[in-house]
């Protein structure tokens, strides 16, 4: 099974291909099967080639399917000689396992739930060649065995990005998204691509295990400034991708695309290809301290600075979007003090519900006929009751109650980020003060969706019914993850064994030195604790305002004043940004346009008007000049030929009286003379 591994990105390939080609012409129904069949039978062969990793003592496989790109020799930063030679081929390891199983089955869950929600759009077909493109494009992220290839899916992610988030192209606003996201993205994939390079000068390969046995060789020291660069460009390119400070802004328009398309690509799955990318690196960044902290200051930065702008929104899924930035910072946040593994253990915990969050979502969306405005929300519990019960578990996941999925994951960070090796007590705060906003932010959405009074349209009312069962059955299948996903990880303290974590250590196993800060399981339990507390703080604070006493949620805000109004504002960095760059591109742009208008345009206009006038004075020259000679030249000839012509008649008797008269003449001219 496990040679066979390139099936799993090929199959929802061959779906893209089978929509774009045919999917015009075929019938709603073919089109779901093809487009949800293979990914399903995908996530299947996964699972198989998964326990067929478990069966294998190292637990790693490749398969290299043929040679790509041979640059053959060429000189190394150090001097020596380097042979590159890039090829096709997939890596199988305990971390592209997990990324494996994460993208297929939560890729499949979010394909069936689309059918129904999609199920009156136009597009469907269209719809569906861009999921399973995207997809064939994450799998080939996750699976590859070579940065130029986990290059190639990136970029491959990003394009349908675009095309997803721009879905509604008749839309100017998911238009405008759609390209926002992707200018945005370009300026990290550029620093990924140097990045890249740096690597290939210095290691002379882009495969990643000989990558990760060159840094972990000890012939590199730490804080070496080359590593350092590779790791610095390489987060950059993350930031990017995973819409870290400063280029997040491009993820919250991307709401503007399909809900299906929030929950699979901006949520569960591609942003958190950086994630990804940044922890495959570990053994880079682990000699890059500085990048190790950068890392680190930027995700709690993230995680705290998007959480304040989420307790402020009322579109449903753009507090989903500011959440997602803020989750996406935690995982960060893991990886810059040296905890990769609990950034995937939270990746894939916050793939479950956020997924399930979004899914949500657009089911409360469904239900009120495309509303998101949740001030036009309210009272929905009864009416839709499983959509309410399973938006309750994603809540409480994502605020971090035990049992649940989120609350395991997110201790693990906050544990690691307090006490581990590269851990700051600044990073905790940070970290814990998030904790209690998102529980904030969270419960302000459920109750303002589902609580007390309706303030929905009355003629939107009458219409508010439950999902169809294909986007039910993905809810409860993610709710059910929700709860259980955190078990996989259940840490030591509580009686677990972190058995992901172990499964992990494999990749990220660590040969620099490094001092152990040493606390007791009494520390550890105590902040354990006060995270759990201040999530429930969370929960009861917008208990307060927003069901025992909604009509103080304007003065609470009112009360702010400016500050409120930065936050509903988001900080005004969209229109920073418009300020400082978008304009001064949009100047270049114009003063761009009159160089080409006057200097450009001017000097080709010029030449083709010298050339006019030329061909104009030409033309003059041979009417006046050369056609007045030669008109000149035939009049005298025809003057000199007129005699010839009178006396050229071709009349026998004309040319004997001729003759006699010549006769004559000679005759009297003689006479006269002689």
């Amino acid at each position: 099974m496990l040679e066979r591994i390139w099936l799993i990105p090929l199959l929802p390939a061959l779906g893209a291909a089978f929509q774009f080609f045919f999917g015009r012409k075929v019938k709603k129904s073919v089109v779901s099967l093809v487009s949800v069949g293979l990914p399903g039978v995908s996530f299947a062969w996964a699972i198989g080639c998964f326990f067929a990793l478990l069966g294998r003592p190292e637990h790693l496989f490749t398969k290299v399917l043929y040679d790509w790109w041979p640059v053959g020799a060429f000189h190394l930063s150090s001097g020596a000689m380097g042979n590159l030679n890039v090829h096709v081929g997939f890596l199988l390891d305990p971390l592209s396992a997990v990324m494996m199983l994460v993208v297929t089955g939560v890729g499949f869950i979010i394909h069936v739930y689309s059918i129904g929600y999609m199920a009156h759009e136009g597009g469907y077909y269209r719809f569906f060649g861009y999921m399973n493109l995207f997809m064939f494009s994450m799998l080939v992220l996750v699976l590859s065995d070579n940065f130029l290839m986990m290059f190639v899916g990136w970029e491959g992610v990003g394009l349908c990005s675009y095309l997803l988030i721009g879905f509604f192209f008749h839309r100017r606003s998911a238009s405008d998204a759609g390209k926002k996201a992707f200018v945005v993205n370009r300026i990290g994939d550029a620093a990924f691509l140097l990045g890249m390079m740096l690597i290939v000068v210095t290691f002379g390969t882009v495969n990643f295990q000989a990558v990760t046995e060159a840094a972990r060789s000890g012939h590199y020291p730490i804080l070496d400034p080359t590593i350092t660069a590779i790791c610095i460009l390489l987060f950059i390119g993350a930031i990017g991708k995973s819409a870290q400070i400063p280029l997040y802004v491009w993820l919250p328009d991307a709401m503007e695309g399909p809900t299906p398309v929030s929950a699979l690509i901006h949520a569960a799955t591609m942003v958190t290809a950086g994630v990804y990318m940044v922890s495959r690196a570990n053994a880079l960044f682990m000699l890059a301290p500085a990048a190790m902290a950068l890392v680190a200051g930027i995700g709690a930065a993230t995680a705290f600075f998007a959480a304040t702008i989420a307790i402020t929104q009322n579109d449903i899924k753009r507090v989903l979007a500011y959440s997602t930035i803020s989750q996406l910072g935690y995982m960060f946040t893991a990886c810059g003090v040296g905890a990769f593994a609990a950034g995937i253990f939270h990746l894939m915990s916050h793939a479950f519900f956020k997924a399930l969050l979004f899914l949500a979502a657009g089911s409360v969306i469904h239900a009120l006929s495309g509303e998101q405005d949740m001030r036009k929300m309210g009272g929905l519990r009864e009416k839709i009751p499983v959509t309410y019960w399973t938006y309750l578990i994603a809540a409480l996941a994502i605020s971090g109650i035990p049992p649940l999925s989120g609350f395991v994951s997110k201790d693990e960070i906050l544990w690691q980020s307090y006490a581990g090796p590269h851990g700051h007590l600044v990073l905790w705060v940070a970290g814990w003060v998030t904790a209690g906003l998102t529980a904030l932010y969270m419960f302000r959405q459920i109750y303002m969706t589902f609580h007390g009074t309706s303030r929905v349209e009355p003629e939107v009312e009458h219409h508010i019914h439950e999902s169809p069962r294909s986007m039910l059955a993905a809810l409860v299948t993610l709710a059910g993850l929700s709860v259980i996903g955190g078990f996989i990880g259940w840490p030591d303290l509580l009686g677990g064994s972190d058995r992901l974590g172990h499964f992990l250590d494999p990749v990220f196993e660590n040969p620099v030195p490094v001092a152990l800060k040493n606390y007791s399981a009494g520390r550890e339990f105590d902040l354990m604790f006060l995270s759990v507390l201040i999530a429930c703080t969370g929960i009861y604070v917008a208990y307060r305002i927003y069901v025992r006493r909604p009509e103080v949620a304007d003065r609470v805000a009112k009360s702010f004043g400016p500050g409120y109004e930065i936050l509903l504002n988001k900080y005004y960095v969209d229109e920073l940004y418009d300020a400082l760059f978008v304009n001064r591109v949009k100047n270049i742009g114009n003063a761009a346009s009159g160089f080409d208008q006057y200097v450009v345009d001017g000097g080709v206009n010029g030449v083709g008007w010298t050339t006019r006038l030329t061909a104009n004075l030409s033309r003059l020259w041979d009417l006046y000049v050369i056609d007045g000679a030669v008109n000149v030249a035939a009049f005298f000839t025809k003057l000199m030929s007129y005699p010839a012509r009178v006396i050229q008649t071709g009349l026998v008797q004309s040319y004997a009286w001729l003759i006699v008269l010549g006769v004559l003449i000679f005759m009297g001219y003689y006479l006269v003379h002689f």
